[in-house]
């Protein structure tokens, strides 16, 4: 397993591309990797291309951006533990606490999932509950995404 801060900023580079390419939404919605700790990942997006009607982030946009960094938290943990595997979402919900007129940050903990990992790799197949979170500029919460991605071995 690597751990290493340029290593984590390669996958970052190459994670951000998988998106702007085989996912034109991302690119559209302006869709950046903020930060990315080994267990933690943080994106961002700017308001001007996801705001609706109101002036503020478009409800779809908000969906869009947690349910690709919860995608995004995945594809970096297969990445660290060197697996090839695909990667789809089961099933998400969501919750719009509060209106977001600012640029949009998601924040998405892998927590302890260390069992389903072990899972994953004997059995070839496991289930992760993912939460991301619309972070405001002042440390309020907007939102939450909870999603649960299905995850296959490539073999």
């Amino acid at each position: 397993m690597t751990d290493t801060h340029a290593d984590t900023q390669l996958l970052c580079q190459r994670l951000q591309a998988i998106w702007h390419e085989q996912i034109p939404l991302s690119s559209a919605m302006q869709m950046q990797i903020a930060d990315f700790d080994g267990e933690v990942l943080t994106t961002c997006a700017s308001l001007a291309p996801n705001v609706n009607v109101h002036g503020t982030a478009f409800a779809g946009s908000l969906y869009a951006i947690q349910a690709l960094t919860g995608w995004g938290m995945m594809h970096l943990q297969l990445k660290l533990n060197v697996l090839d595997a695909s990667i789809v979402i089961a099933s998400g919900q969501i919750n719009y606490a509060q209106p977001v007129a600012e640029d949009i940050f998601v924040r998405c903990s892998f927590g302890q999932q260390h069992d389903e990992m072990t899972k994953l790799k004997t059995s070839g197949k496991g289930r992760f509950p993912l939460v991301c979170e619309v972070l405001l500029a002042d440390g309020s919460r907007a939102g939450e995404f909870s999603g649960v991605y299905a995850v296959r071995l490539n073999r």
